[in-house]
């Protein structure tokens, strides 16, 4: 009885319960993101982004049997003034080309409402290739280019590149 009792003082301590809840969210945390193998966020200029500007991402792939999802993220404010944005995707391993695309993210519906979430900062995650096994292991280096038809495009803040085991969320 005498170590039933002391629990009950631990659990009722006040401190105690602040330290087992942030336990609690970081163990949450760590499994909501257990299937992700990479993920890095770059923040565009305020100016806004330039048409030949390039982002450069190296994800590090070890297992070539693994199936992967990779997503392109993106942040943005109400200054965007389109409902779609154009993107241009390269992933290339040393200096093999391995996919080329040109992607096409609706951030917002028909009746200009914004997908995704956040109210000042937006966030749409967009899913850029599903299942796909990288043939090698190694860095990968992944460009992603605006393809809109503006020298610089205002309202995009940040893209982001996430890459999950398939299946996994």
């Amino acid at each position: 009885m005498e170590g039933v009792i002391k629990i009950v003082d631990i659990i009722n301590d006040k401190s105690m319960k602040k330290t087992l809840l942030l336990v609690l969210i970081s163990v949450l945390f760590i499994a909501c993101q257990r299937g992700v193998v990479f993920s890095k966020f770059q923040s565009l200029p305020k100016q806004g982004w330039a048409a030949d500007s390039v982002l450069t991402f190296i994800p590090n792939i070890t297992d070539t049997i693994q199936g992967y999802d990779v997503q392109v993220i993106v942040r943005h404010t109400d200054k965007y003034t389109y409902q779609n944005l154009w993107l241009f995707v390269d992933v290339r391993q040393g200096s093999n080309l391995l996919h080329r695309d040109t992607i096409e993210g609706m951030l917002a519906n028909e009746r200009g409402e914004w997908n995704g979430k956040g109210r000042r900062t937006h966030e749409l995650p967009l899913l850029y290739l599903e299942n796909i096994k990288f043939p090698y292991s190694g860095d990968y280096e992944v460009t992603i280019q605006q393809g809109m038809r503006e020298d610089i495009l205002l309202g995009i803040t940040d893209i982001g590149l996430k890459i999950i085991k398939h299946g996994q969320k």
